[in-house]
């Protein structure tokens, strides 16, 4: 085990054993009971994932991964020299390559591999950002549970496994919980091994959508990390124009231009952005575009207002209340990522987890609790969907209503979390705003004291 999950469970480890027992010198082995309870969090994880992996891979192949074979189709276009942005995968799907030319050249290596072994590659690849997004995102949850952290961390791993946007991650083959960990890890890591904001470069040249975080960058002070982000985009960015200078000019003066006319129909059920929401009430046209138009304003200045705000209180504070508003800022802008996008699919929304462990923070405050086993158990079942079949000319009036509704479910409620965490939860934390609330329990000494 290596890297944040590591760094966890090692700091949970020592303070577990503070005063009680000591803690093994380096190159010492674990004690039995510690590697118990490891294996038992690895089993707890597993076990979880399990059913997903063995549902999607066992799909028919035209219906597998199928985002994974749009990237092996784009790696495949660089090797054989043919346009990157006239390929399309093999029917039914015919889906075309829609991201920047890095992205195709990162995607070389899969090229090499034969279907099945690219599938279960990626497929462990996505794993392995799960486990590193639910460290980075639930640390000072699972640093509670002392020597009972890796349990603690698999079973978090295994509750967020079986949210709706985390299986369709597994069930298309996405690069959503990449860019999400990379985020996550440049902007929350207490201390970067590497220059702040690299990684959200490189997220940026791989896909743009999250670019949103240059603004925060800036919105919150963080100008060297804005200066490496933009840097390490621009490196990798003029690096695709190195290597392929005809597909980079396509892209970025004419596939980047076509927006939904390449990736998809925006009033489609899955598109959860806002855009697709108003979509689906108006019919194209100029009066669907200034709705769009306004309400995206709309989103996008309280959205950053709310998330400089958090960060700016974050700082205000030390500990577990510190480490929730900042990650709560990530989160705002997460979402936004896509709630402001043209397309905002639902498995974009795996930015869930963030604000599911933002709103738990350590677990001490029973009211945030709540909010957020509410948020986990409203994206565990694929209600959008549920929603569509109810739409229809063969169902009443009122089922046709209530279907509409609540297919903008999802999106919905990445919005009313936009609200929750920049109000609500900054506003409870801020420590010149007066508490008297009992659902807010008392810290005392001990690592699961209530």
């Amino acid at each position: 085990m290596d890297g944040p999950e590591a760094q966890v469970v090692s700091e949970a480890r020592d303070e577990a054993r503070a005063g009680d027992e000591p803690v093994p010198a380096a190159g010492r082995r674990w004690p039995r009971a510690d590697l118990l309870i490891l294996l038992a969090g690895v089993v707890v994880a597993v076990a979880a994932v399990t059913p997903v992996v063995v549902r999607w891979l066992g799909n028919p192949p035209d219906q597998r991964l199928v985002d994974l074979e749009v990237y092996r189709d784009g790696g495949r276009a660089i090797l054989r020299g043919a346009p990157l942005y006239d390929v399309l995968t093999q029917p039914p799907q015919l889906l075309p390559f829609t991201y920047p030319p890095f992205a195709a050249v990162l995607a070389v290596p899969f090229t090499l591999l034969s279907w099945p072994v690219a599938q279960a590659v990626w497929t462990a690849l996505i794993y392995a950002a799960l486990v590193v997004t639910v460290c980075y995102a639930f640390r000072d949850l699972i640093r509670r549970f002392g020597r009972w952290a890796p349990l603690a961390a698999g079973v978090l791993v295994a509750a967020m496994t079986w949210l709706e946007p985390v299986r369709d991650q597994f069930r298309f083959g996405q690069v959503g919980l990449f860019l999400l960990a990379m985020c996550l890890a440049d902007c929350c890591a207490r201390t970067a091994r590497w220059p702040r904001g690299m990684l959200v470069g490189l997220a940026v040249a791989i896909k743009l959508v999250p670019g949103v975080f240059l603004i925060w960058f800036l919105i919150t002070g963080r100008r060297e990390a804005l200066g490496n982000a933009v840097l390490t985009a621009a490196a990798a960015t003029l690096a695709g124009f190195a290597l392929l200078p005809s597909d980079s000019a396509d892209y970025w003066f004419g596939a980047l231009l076509q927006g939904g006319d390449r990736t998809g129909a925006v009033d489609g059920t899955t598109n959860q952005a806002v855009h697709g929401i108003v979509a689906r009430i108006f019919d194209e046209g100029p009066v669907r575009t200034l709705v769009w138009v306004v309400l995206a304003a709309a989103v996008a200045y309280y959205g950053f207002r709310w998330a400089r705000r958090s960060s700016q209180v974050a700082a205000l504070l030390t500990g577990p209340d510190a480490t929730s508003l900042l990650l709560g800022s990530v989160a705002i802008v997460g979402l936004l990522s896509v709630a402001l996008s043209p397309v905002g699919w639902i498995h974009h929304l795996v930015w869930m987890i963030a604000v599911i462990a933002a709103l738990a923070g350590d677990g001490r405050d029973t009211r945030r609790c709540l909010f957020a086993l509410a948020l986990w158990l409203l994206f565990l079942f694929p209600i959008p969907w549920w929603a569509r079949a109810m739409i229809g000319p063969e169902h009443s009036p009122v089922s046709v209503f209530t279907g509409e509704v609540l297919r903008d479910t999802f999106g919905a409620a990445a919005l009313a979390s936009v609200v929750l965490l920049g109000h609500w939860l900054v506003k409870r934390l801020d420590p010149r705003v007066d508490h008297e609330d009992p659902s807010r329990r008392e810290v005392r000494v001990g690592t699961l004291s209530p």
